[in-house]
């Protein structure tokens, strides 16, 4: 479990957030990430994203890579995307995300990991969402 010292540390130095889903360049929740930075594109084998409907849900799995946009953001901003996700700082197991480090290209990253199971749902081990 992250303390409250450690994510104060960790959004100090990781202002960075990997995006895969909604929240990319034209799509429906863009708009939460227009004043960031946007640094660029990524890919990471280390994510698979699964289609939940509306919206993907990452989990930690090989995959032949997920594109990802990498972005420069505030500590308003990154609390602002934690409410959008539903991640939970003093119980991220009860979201319905976790923020969670990842390797860029750009440095490390936020990333918010799917909770729920996934069961039944379309697996994506490469490119993107929307399929």
């Amino acid at each position: 479990m992250m303390t409250a010292e450690y994510l104060e540390t960790a959004v100090a130095t990781t202002p960075l957030v990997a995006v895969y889903g909604t929240l990319k360049r034209g799509l429906n929740n863009a708009h939460c990430l227009s004043k960031a930075v946007w640094l660029g594109g990524d890919t990471s084998t280390d994510l698979t994203l699964y289609d939940i409907g509306p919206y993907p849900g990452a989990k930690w799995q090989p995959s032949l890579g997920i594109l990802l946009e990498v972005y420069r953001v505030t500590a308003t901003q990154l609390a602002q995307l934690d409410a959008l996700e539903d991640h939970r700082q003093t119980a991220p197991e009860r979201g319905e995300y976790q923020r969670q480090l990842l390797a860029t290209r750009f440095g490390t990253a936020w990333v918010y990991i799917y909770n729920p199971g996934v069961d039944g749902c379309l697996m994506i081990a490469e490119g993107g969402w929307p399929t």
